[in-house]
């Protein structure tokens, strides 16, 4: 058979390309009004910002050994890679290295310090290196190259909703919605912290335009034998679809020949953290295209 590629529900992949490529994908869980939601596969409430009783939760160490399992019996034996959310926002990683070691060696798990698309470019890398044939190890590689690869910077409204989830400090919170500023933040070793503070939404988008440029050039320069479309990028947002395709269209101005380009909302359990009116942007430079040199690895 060929290795098989794990992730969870936070990657932002359409459930059409993972099916196609095969990954599995093992929901993540929103906790509201007393209900456990299974991301993906049980619908949400339509006023799922309403109040703060929203909390969300990872996969559970037996949700992830069941699913590795199967994927590993499925694999006939050549192996699972499991890609998931960073262990700094989420409990699944740690979840998934418990499932591993029920499972043995050939069950390898991969922090992807990042989430949605940012995650999804890495599964997509290394899904294809799988499907290519490619070792459990050049598999493992593979995921992890492109995770390391992976940039992200997001403009909240308000820092609220991080707050109430601990995923920024209370201090840096409280600091950004007594000035009305709108923050811009990033995620560094897989930790959300705050980049810059700007004083309007316009002015806000404009710095993830900027930095995303940016870092799509300067991580190019760093890769020898890469170009500018070998970039992948992706526009997130919660409920807000029109300032997403403004970021869009003046990213894809302004890099006119990026191979991989997604926009999409975020998923409920990510959104959950964010809050409405969210826009984050995410550059991968290399992209997650099967190098041209792949060879299928060995063991």
């Amino acid at each position: 058979m060929a290795v098989v590629v794990v992730t969870d529900s936070s990657c932002g992949l359409e459930p059409e390309v993972a099916e196609g490529l095969g990954i599995r994908v093992v929901p993540l869980h929103v906790l509201v009004d007393g209900l456990d939601l299974r991301e993906g596969v049980d619908e949400m409430p339509a006023n799922l910002f309403v109040g703060a009783g929203i909390t969300t939760s990872g996969a559970s160490p037996g949700e992830l050994t069941d699913a590795y399992a199967q994927a590993l019996e499925d694999s006939d034996g050549d192996g699972v890679v499991a890609v998931h959310i960073s262990r700094q926002l989420s409990g699944t990683w740690d979840a998934g290295r418990q499932a591993s070691q029920e499972l043995g060696e050939k069950v390898r798990i991969v922090d992807s310090r990042s989430t949605a698309m940012a995650l999804g470019y890495a599964v997509l890398a290394a899904a294809r290196v799988a499907r290519a044939g490619g070792s459990l190890r050049a598999v493992y590689e593979r995921a992890v190259e492109v995770a390391d690869r992976g940039r992200v910077l997001i403009m909240v409204d308000r820092l609220d909703h991080l707050r109430r989830g601990g995923r920024i400090g209370t201090a840096a919170a409280l600091f950004g919605t007594a000035l009305a500023m709108k923050p811009v933040l990033h995620l560094v070793d897989g930790k959300l912290v705050l980049r810059e503070k700007t004083r309007t939404v316009t002015k806000a988008l404009g710095r993830l335009v900027d930095g995303a440029v940016e870092l799509a050039a300067t991580g190019t320069k760093e890769l020898p034998g890469t170009a500018s479309r070998d970039v992948a990028v992706a526009v997130h947002h919660v409920h807000a679809a029109e300032r997403a395709e403004q970021v869009a269209a003046d990213l894809r101005e302004r890099m006119p020949d990026v191979g991989e380009f997604v926009v999409a909302e975020l998923g409920p359990v990510v959104a959950s953290h964010l809050g409405p009116g969210a826009v984050g942007v995410l550059v991968v430079p290399g992209g997650s295209d099967l190098p041209s040199s792949f060879d299928g690895g060995t063991e």
